[in-house]
């Protein structure tokens, strides 16, 4: 059954401008009211095995749907929005997107809308902002809520965050922060966190500074021989603060998996994922159940046609947990593809942000 935005809530969405306009002529605004009940799939309980998502309240199903791979080609409806349709239908409980998936048209948010229209009370929903200043991810979330056809998020993440001078530029004056926690305190947004998946001590100050509710980690069973480990360096401490995680790039973007076709290295050398020449060593059981054996809440795949969706269902459905040893022989069954499974934790990655002044302390 669709859900309706009450009047109240109508009224404080269409109040003018950037959501309403007021957001960015610092205006004081009435609080809407209290937001929905948390969604509820009625198919996950019986589809696949379930986990708090942190402290937020929320029971995910282990495997949720990435907004990436056929979510975010250009024009692609006649294939994206049957795909979110089934990933309902099979339980999932749990959809990721983004602004920049399928940029600067954001096709993965207006294919998202197009089953949030009557299914939104089914799915937690969540996106993020690369923006780095306040009005910026006003603005981002302004145009997020109205490409999905919703009135709020449960979950509203700062994306790609990872340098320590993005740290300290979204919790200055004027930064990120300050539109996550008005959204937040004005029930917009249920839960704030963030995403990344460059290096860990940028996180680790990251979360020292902030209670965020869930946070969206690139996780793989390359990733502790890595010297950026988020496994070794960074996962504890995530646990410790009860956070929801979530895990993703736990197939690399496909360069893990031995069904991996490499694509041409001169199409490869235009991405920021570098050039791998070979194809992986797991199959996706293994990279999946891997990381679902460490203590993630769930994992998000991007799915380039149904059956890759209905593989990643029935090996949630399926999942045992993991052994040490099993754990530790799969690692070193990818430690060949070391370099192509750890793209992420690149000492060079490109940056396509610009950061605002340093505000004034």
């Amino acid at each position: 059954m669709k859900q309706s935005p009450s009047p109240d809530r109508r009224r404080f969405l269409k109040t003018g401008g950037v959501l309403a306009a007021g957001f960015l002529s610092h205006e004081v605004h009435a609080a809407p009211d209290q937001l929905p009940a948390l969604p509820d799939n009625p198919k996950t309980q019986g589809s696949m095995p379930t986990r708090n998502l942190g402290k937020t309240g929320f029971k995910v199903g282990i495997s949720s749907l990435g907004g990436q791979s056929a979510i975010e080609q250009p024009n692609n409806f006649d294939v994206a929005v049957p795909l979110i349709e089934r990933a309902l239908d099979l339980g999932v409980n749990f959809i990721d997107t983004a602004p920049r998936y399928g940029f600067p048209e954001r096709w993965s948010e207006q294919y998202i809308g197009r089953v949030m229209e009557h299914r939104r009370n089914e799915v937690f929903l969540c996106t993020k902002t690369r923006e780095r200043s306040r009005d910026g991810a006003l603005r981002d979330i302004e145009q997020s809520l109205k490409l999905m056809k919703t009135d709020h998020l449960d979950l509203w993440l700062l994306h790609n965050i990872g340098v320590p001078e993005e740290i300290n530029v979204v919790f200055g004056k004027g930064g990120a922060m300050e539109a996550l926690t008005q959204m937040h305190d004005q029930k917009v947004v249920r839960h704030l966190g963030f995403a990344a998946h460059y290096q860990p001590d940028p996180i680790i100050e990251l979360i020292n500074r902030f209670p965020f509710d869930a946070c969206i980690l690139a996780l793989n069973a390359a990733d502790t021989l890595s010297p950026h480990s988020f496994i070794k360096r960074l996962l504890s401490a995530v646990v410790e603060k009860q956070m929801g995680i979530i895990g993703m790039k736990i197939a690399a973007r496909g360069r893990i998996l031995s069904s991996w076709t490499p694509p041409p290295v001169e199409v490869q050398r235009r991405s920021w994922e570098g050039v791998a020449t070979r194809p992986g060593t797991l199959n996706m059981r293994d990279a999946t159940n891997y990381v679902l054996s460490l203590p993630v809440s769930t994992v998000i795949v991007g799915c380039d046609n149904i059956a890759q969706l209905e593989e990643n269902v029935r090996i949630a459905r399926e999942f045992t947990p993991l052994s040490a040893a099993q754990m530790a022989a799969i690692t070193q069954r990818a430690a060949p593809v070391l370099s192509q499974a750890t793209f992420f934790h690149s000492e060079t990655r490109p940056r396509d942000i610009t950061l605002p002044d340093a505000p004034d302390e």
